[in-house]
């Protein structure tokens, strides 16, 4: 059983009194512990496409199974407590909490859970390379430290898929390269689900399989072994 499985997805909006067709009939179907990249020029779908396989928005119409849960029955409570149990996020912005330290951001999912946190998001901190800085907010922190951070609180609730919107557009080449790797590695030793969304092909290139998107349309799907 696949763990993304969307079937002839499609998204539009209404604009300037027409219908506006962001994602047209996209189908295909992500194995487990893969990795796999969406590309494609700006406004060809990608991040619609990534909201719409979390649960974050409905599609018009198609379908959209998520570790073998259909999600289009669910209602926005069933939908948000399944992300919580299964779905890590990490965002180009870094969406961390400002008014909460970087323990305090890596606790939240498990906090959301009922489950035990403090020491577990010590454990990811430190797995980040800041074990020392858990007190510090959003604010004393560099870009790449508050990447870090995030990418902690996306997989502190051992997550069976993380996404990752453009995790790398804020960051320099250098930061950004060992974010990447980081969430690499994470993802090897967890055996977790990446999909991520980006304009840099080599990173794209790093993933195992390829879906390139233009105006709405799946127009590539590239195994890259």
């Amino acid at each position: 059983m696949p763990m993304i499985e969307c079937v002839s997805l499609t998204q539009s909006y209404a604009s300037g009194g027409r219908e506006l067709t962001v994602l047209d009939a996209i189908t295909f179907a992500l194995e487990a512990s893969s990795t796999t990249a969406i590309v494609g020029p700006s406004g060809s779908g990608k991040s619609t496409l990534l909201g719409l396989l979390a649960g974050l928005d409905r599609p018009k119409a198609g379908r959209v199974a998520l570790d073998g849960v259909d999600l289009g029955p669910l209602d926005e409570d069933a939908r948000a407590r399944l992300r919580a149990l299964k779905v890590g996020f990490v965002f180009q912005s870094f969406h961390l909490v400002p008014t909460l330290t970087a323990l305090e951001n890596v606790s939240v999912p498990l906090e959301l859970l009922g489950r035990p946190a403090r020491e577990r998001a010590r454990e990811l901190l430190a797995r980040v390379g800041l074990g020392e800085r858990g007190h510090h907010y959003p604010a004393q922190l560099s870009g790449g430290e508050q990447q870090r951070v995030a990418v902690a609180r996306a997989f502190a609730a051992d997550p069976r898929v993380v996404f990752a919107d453009e995790p790398t557009g804020n960051l320099d080449a250098r930061t950004g390269a060992s974010v990447i790797e980081l969430i690499e590695e994470i993802h090897r030793e967890r055996g977790t689900t990446l999909v991520l969304v980006t304009h840099d092909m080599d990173l794209a290139n790093r993933a195992d399989r390829v879906l390139r998107l233009r105006d709405g349309r799946l127009v590539g799907d590239e195994a890259r072994g």
